[in-house]
């Protein structure tokens, strides 16, 4: 069995653990984008390859978990609509993109970008454009809604009794 150090581990798919979180992180952003925000994207690579389906747009329900207190034990919380689909581009780069809701041209959008941002000729463009614009307007949200909740905040204590 031959002894791999970390730089060149893979998995299963031949992906390095880096280039799965990098790609994972790319996905959430996606996913959270909006439309305007993914046709800007798409359109910044024009000279993007036909595709075909893998998978067309499906939408369907998944079971979403909570956890006690945010990190203890887990419970159904309920389920949640998604559509997915996933699709291959002509150079063989399979793109998949996953949304909340119904929006199959979302879904779309994201496994487009996905296989997209597999190409290193496009990874550069996305990412220091769309990608960045999107990651700043969810912090800004964020920090907006944080701001909101810490402006609501009641803050209690109680009286000590001497007897």
């Amino acid at each position: 069995m031959p002894i791999t150090s970390p730089d060149t581990a893979r998995d299963e798919d031949g992906a390095a653990p880096q280039e799965k979180a990098d790609r994972a992180r790319w996905l959430a952003l996606f996913a959270r984008a909006t439309r305007d925000e993914l046709d800007d994207a798409i359109a910044r690579c024009s000279d993007a390859p036909q595709f075909i389906w893998l998978r067309a747009p499906q939408t369907g329900l998944v079971l979403v978990q909570g956890r006690v207190g945010g990190s203890g034990d887990r419970f159904n919380l309920g389920e949640t609509t998604v559509t997915r689909c996933t699709l291959r581009q002509q150079d063989g780069v399979v793109g998949t993109g996953y949304v909340l809701g119904r929006d199959a041209e979302r879904a779309v959008r994201v496994a487009r970008l996905d296989a997209l941002m597999q190409m290193p000729q496009h990874r550069s463009v996305l990412a220091a454009g769309p990608l960045a614009a999107i990651s700043r307007r969810l912090a800004a949200t964020a920090a907006q809604n944080d701001a909101d909740v810490a402006a609501s905040r009641v803050e209690f204590f109680t009286m000590v009794r001497e007897a």
